[in-house]
């Protein structure tokens, strides 16, 4: 979670200086200007739901397979939330700043946003089935 979080963090905070600027050049578009702010905060529900899948996973006979199943879990979707929340951060700057100066860049930007985006829900997949232990953690354990 803290990785996702730290991810979210910076694209935030990144994309809120292109929508300074753009409040500045053109204030009537600031709404507009809102959406990679939105995406950004969406990368650390991904770690929120492993996360969940990974406590709830923890019994008495937790294993040392299932153990490192479930820290390759978490660090799959944290660091790859972060490389989402740099990706959104800088093209959300980027973007917004493009806006600014060129409206028909608006629908270029929410493209790249979504692929950006599309970075972190691939580590939440992979983390999925990591947690999940690919064949059943419960047949590994057995052993």
């Amino acid at each position: 979670m803290c990785l996702t979080n730290l991810g979210s963090a910076y694209g935030i905070a990144k994309s809120s200086l292109g929508i300074s600027s753009l409040g500045v050049m053109k204030p009537e578009v600031v709404m507009k200007g809102i959406l990679p702010v939105i995406f950004a905060g969406i990368i650390p529900i991904y770690g929120i739901i492993i996360s969940i899948m990974i406590v709830s996973s923890i019994k008495v006979d937790y294993s040392l397979l299932a153990s490192f199943l479930d820290l390759a879990a978490g660090l799959t979707v944290g660091l790859s939330g972060v490389a989402a929340g740099m990706a959104i951060g800088i093209a959300g700057d980027a973007g917004v700043r493009a806006v600014a100066q060129q409206p028909r860049m608006y629908v270029p930007m929410v493209l790249i946003l979504i692929f950006s985006e599309a970075l972190g829900l691939y580590g939440t997949i992979v983390s999925i089935l990591l947690s999940t232990g690919g064949s059943g953690k419960e047949s590994c354990s057995a052993k």
